[in-house]
């Protein structure tokens, strides 16, 4: 092979070599870069994975009335909280005695007044309670003075009419006070559920048939 041949084959050789070479640099660099790309579709990925809005559930609404069960408290309990004492006697002076009584407040007081005032306050308000025990009773009347003025109840009672009443007195004050207390239920009768009652120097027959309660002073209570 001649030098000429030889140079040529030489130069084409190092074409060849240096294609070859250059092929394979491209092809590095075709990987690398498809390699970056993926990497870079990763982190994007990854970011977009990670702001996703998180949209929270919608809430259930319940179409029922919520009811919340409040202790019972009747209307006696309330007015009795106005009236905090601690005995009968600071009660009835707490109490307005004073001010325009209905005429059933009058009829109760009265039978306090003119059956009791000479008695302990707890044997006023037994009497008191009487009276209201009989109004709330089928068999008497259905209001105090029905009850006070039926017929031979009470001795008080004279033609269907109460006698007169010292309204300045202060055995009519206590009457009405302790009335007032009885009608509102502000303090614990010892009589309860009576309903006779009569003086303890007499022995009336129908007290034979019935239950026997208590005696305060010189009244003996009866249901």
């Amino acid at each position: 092979m001649s030098r000429k041949t030889y140079s040529l084959s030489a130069v084409a050789i190092a074409a060849m070599a240096s294609l070859s070479f250059s092929n394979a640099d491209g092809a590095v660099a075709i990987a690398q870069d498809a390699a970056e790309l993926a990497a870079q579709n990763e982190v994007a990925q990854s970011e977009t994975e990670e702001l996703v809005e998180i949209v929270p559930q919608q809430p259930v609404f319940v179409a029922e009335e919520v009811v919340q069960t409040l202790p019972v408290q009747d209307a006696a309990s309330e007015t009795r909280s106005e009236f905090e004492a601690s005995s009968l006697r600071e009660l009835v002076g707490i109490v307005d005695s004073e001010g325009q009584l209905t005429e059933q407040m009058r009829c109760l007081a009265g039978a306090v007044y003119f059956e009791a005032r000479g008695e302990p306050l707890d044997g006023q308000l037994a009497v008191a309670q009487v009276v209201i025990n009989r109004a709330e009773d089928r068999r008497w009347p259905a209001s105090y003075c029905g009850v006070v003025y039926q017929r031979s109840q009470f001795s008080f009672v004279r033609g269907g009419r109460m006698p007169q009443i010292n309204t300045s007195s202060a055995a009519w004050d206590r009457a009405v006070s302790v009335a007032r207390i009885a009608h509102d239920g502000l303090w614990e009768s010892e009589a309860a559920d009576a309903v006779y009652f009569h003086a303890d120097y007499v022995r009336p027959r129908w007290s034979r048939s019935k239950t026997r309660l208590t005696q305060i002073d010189t009244h003996v209570f009866y249901r």
